[in-house]
């Protein structure tokens, strides 16, 4: 009865009618969203937590990329690309002088990067990221060839090799060039084959931990008494508001079985705390459903600096002996807004505050500066985080 109980209390709230998602239309290049979600809906303990110890460990490594249609690096500016072949041409028995110069068009020097999963075996795939680290064009069509990865031990821990996947296309004639995407990244599936393992323990003794995604007491209480309510009362013990310790049957096969279960429970997240994303390279900002505004008067004007230049070309008579002479005239304008007071109305939830924010008429950019004074005067009742 308790199991059915908890099920419905995970599933009575469902998803609010306030979720709502609005776009502001902007200028080229720059642009803002502003998205709501509902309240916290249950969720599996796998996707609020990760078990510590079991996690990915990075690998890189140093590469050639051959069989390039003549956009590789050129040799002339990358020594490391040509030493690299004469290295790896030593080791198939094939000498060539140091001193002598190649012009290699083919061939790129790059960096390998994976991702080598938890309890990873010997023989098992994964996946490759290849990129340039010279000045090739592309390394559409390129072979990489076996290429070592080392992890941050310094010892291999897999090879890597095999034709790469550009997502990207280009082509250039006559000095005009034209390219779709990124030319100078690529992956291989299953590219590099794994040559050593890393050990990896479900927990340390008679305990696993549970590690939450984010510092959150509220959620973290709320899954050691869900957890508590499925496996029994003093089953988990929360040890700060991020780590939960799981009493574990110490049998290996038992305790997969035993963290099979546990995944699965599902948990109610506490409310999350108000925040403002911004982003200023972009002109992005996202916030969440938690923030609210409180009454204010904005103003804000737009400054704008306008600067047109136009060439001259100051022609003498034919007898009179002078030279053709190129003067540039330049014209600079600065205009600005009006920059008119606007009252900006509380809003409770935030549809309310799409609706008073938009009534402002500011572009992103402007809308940056206008979120940090209206955070500064005390409107703002959100956490504004700049990334």
């Amino acid at each position: 009865m308790s199991k059915m109980n908890s099920w419905f209390e995970a599933r009575a709230g469902g998803v609010p009618s306030g979720f709502s998602r609005f776009t502001f239309h902007v200028s080229l290049f720059t642009f803002l969203i502003l998205i709501a979600g509902g309240a916290a809906a249950a969720e599996r303990l796998k996707d609020l937590a990760t078990v510590q110890g079991v996690r990915n460990n990075q690998l890189v490594g140093y590469g050639i990329v051959v069989g390039l249609d003549g956009t590789g690096d050129q040799t002339t500016q990358t020594p490391f690309t040509t030493q690299s072949i004469i290295n790896m041409l030593a080791q198939l028995g094939t000498t060539l002088p140091t001193t002598q110069s190649m012009q290699l068009k083919n061939v790129a020097a790059v960096m390998v990067t994976a991702n080598l999963p938890p309890f990873a075996r010997i023989g098992q795939q994964i996946d490759v990221t290849v990129s340039s680290m010279g000045n090739a064009k592309s390394l559409r069509g390129g072979t990489l060839i076996m290429t070592p990865l080392k992890g941050a031990d310094g010892q291999i821990y897999a090879q890597a090799q095999g034709n790469l996947m550009v997502g990207g296309a280009g082509a250039q004639a006559g000095g005009s060039r034209a390219v779709v995407n990124h030319l100078l990244a690529g992956r291989i599936v299953a590219g590099a084959t794994v040559e050593r393992e890393v050990p990896t323990t479900l927990g340390s003794g008679p305990y696993v931990h549970y590690e939450m995604m984010s510092t959150d007491f509220g959620t973290t209480q709320r899954a050691v008494d869900a957890i508590n309510r499925e496996m029994g009362q003093g089953a988990a013990q929360a040890l700060d508001g991020r780590v939960i310790r799981v009493n574990a049957p110490l049998d290996t096969d038992t305790r997969v079985a035993f963290m099979g279960r546990l995944e699965n429970i599902e948990i109610r997240p506490a409310k999350t705390m108000a925040k403002v994303i911004v982003n200023p390279r972009t002109g992005s900002v996202v916030m969440n459903q938690m923030v609210t505004i409180e009454s204010c008067a904005v103003a804000h004007g737009a400054l704008s600096v306008v600067v047109n230049s136009e060439r001259q070309v100051s022609q003498p008579n034919s007898l009179s002996g002078g030279e053709t002479v190129t003067t540039q005239q330049s014209d600079i304008s600065i205009q600005q807004g009006d920059g008119s007071l606007m009252a900006v109305k509380a809003g409770a939830d935030l549809a309310q505050v799409i609706k008073a924010i938009n009534a402002l008429g500011a572009n992103p950019q402007d809308l940056l500066s206008i979120l940090q004074a209206m955070k500064a005067a005390g409107a703002l009742r959100a956490d504004l985080e700049i990334i």
